[in-house]
């Protein structure tokens, strides 16, 4: 009977590396505190962290403690272009989300997400060079620059940055391209 216990007990330790030796090595990735994130008044805005994601579907755990999974399903043309994908900055367990969709009785239909944890960090055109924070802090590296970005926040879907609201077109690992009735922006990681 000792010896069951002592090998079950080498089982578990053994099951416990193992599981610690495959989870992600999120250690190198920005923080982001959703909980500073609210929605607010007017905004569809869902915030919360991944807990599981396939190719079609996210499941986050939102800052009230609740598990929602979502749909993602992209919207194509006519001839097999996307028109509009879903998720902006690919989704990992771990990262810090905002979707945008609709609550559905038998499954939720997520319209836009964009990863706020890919998001982060330091980006650069020919005229901008800001660094997006956590806590809705944007700092700018361009001491000439008129009119600096020194705020951020999702507000249905849209990246808010100071009094500026953008669609996400695109989010990458390097390249984040931002489009407003101005015209079209695209920045480069730093």
């Amino acid at each position: 009977m000792r010896h069951l216990r002592t090998i079950l007990a080498l089982a578990i330790v053994a099951a416990a590396i193992v599981a610690c030796k495959n989870k992600p090595n999120t250690g190198n990735l920005p923080v982001v505190n959703t909980n500073k994130l609210k929605s607010a008044e007017g905004d569809s805005t869902q915030y919360g962290t991944c807990v599981d994601a396939t190719s079609n579907t996210v499941s986050i755990l939102t800052n009230n403690g609740d598990t929602v999974q979502y749909v993602c399903a992209d919207v194509y043309d006519d001839d097999g272009n996307v028109i509009n994908q879903v998720v902006k900055g690919g989704v990992f367990t771990g990262d810090r989300v905002a979707i945008v969709g609709k609550i559905g009785e038998e499954e939720n239909l997520a319209s836009n997400i964009i990863n706020l944890t890919s998001l982060m960090g330091r980006w650069t055109s020919l005229d901008r060079d800001f660094e997006i924070k956590d806590g809705g802090v944007v700092e700018s590296r361009v001491e000439a620059e008129t009119n600096p970005y020194t705020s951020w926040h999702i507000f249905n879907g849209k990246l808010i940055l100071s009094k500026d609201t953008f669609d996400v077109c695109e989010l990458g690992a390097d390249s984040l391209i931002l489009e407003n009735s101005r015209g079209i922006f695209g920045y480069k990681r730093k």
